[in-house]
């Protein structure tokens, strides 16, 4: 696992933040609309196979600014943890994670879900990104399970989670409406005795 830095802060509306040398999560702020803006823009062709229908409004200023104070209204009930992941040597925005649907009592468990931008996709930042995300979830959030559902089509997805350590679990059959249709999805998880196994035996 990369080491990390988690840094609770008592300002808003960025109460945390996750860093390590190269990279940086933190909860989005309105101040990043133009990166986000120019971003997902950029890269629309790119995310449109992978994701929902992109909603005519969602890109302007105003619909951003709704999201970040949604975002911050789920972090502070603990519903989920919006974050968007940035280069720490110049402050560019790679991409997002979302640890969401959170659930406490029996089940300790969230689903995780990520975008990335074409231009910085393949060169292991959201590799890095998720690296920095699961001890937090398991330490921090103090969560049993990571669930990740992922489209079969989109090996490069696959390959991440199965880097990570996730392991594959089942088929879901239309699980997602995505890009206008219902998608069948792979189910992957990693519990927190995966990490614990996994250090032990490096030792």
């Amino acid at each position: 696992m990369a080491r990390s830095v988690f840094r609770f802060l008592s300002r808003q509306p960025d109460p945390m933040e996750i860093a390590s040398a190269t990279h940086l999560l933190r909860l989005p702020r309105t101040s990043d609309y133009r990166q986000w803006f120019a971003l997902r823009s950029e890269s629309r062709i790119f995310l449109e196979p992978w994701e929902p229908t992109w909603q005519s409004g969602e890109m302007s200023e105003s619909a951003f600014r709704a999201r970040v104070i949604r975002n911050e209204q789920e972090f502070a009930s603990g519903q989920a943890v919006p974050l968007f992941l940035f280069s720490r040597t110049d402050g560019v925005l790679l991409g997002g994670i979302t640890i969401g649907y959170i659930r406490r009592g029996a089940a300790q468990c969230c689903m995780i879900g990520y975008w990335m931008g074409e231009r910085f996709a393949g060169k292991g930042h959201m590799a890095q990104g998720v690296k920095l995300a699961i001890p937090y979830i398991f330490s921090s959030l103090q969560l049993h399970r990571i669930e990740a559902a992922c489209i079969p089509e989109n090996q490069r997805s696959i390959r991440l989670l199965e880097k990570a350590g996730f392991q594959r679990e089942g088929y879901l059959r239309e699980y997602l409406k995505i890009n206008g249709q219902w998608r069948d999805h792979l189910m992957f998880s990693l519990l927190s005795p995966d990490i614990a196994s996994n250090r032990n035996s490096s030792i």
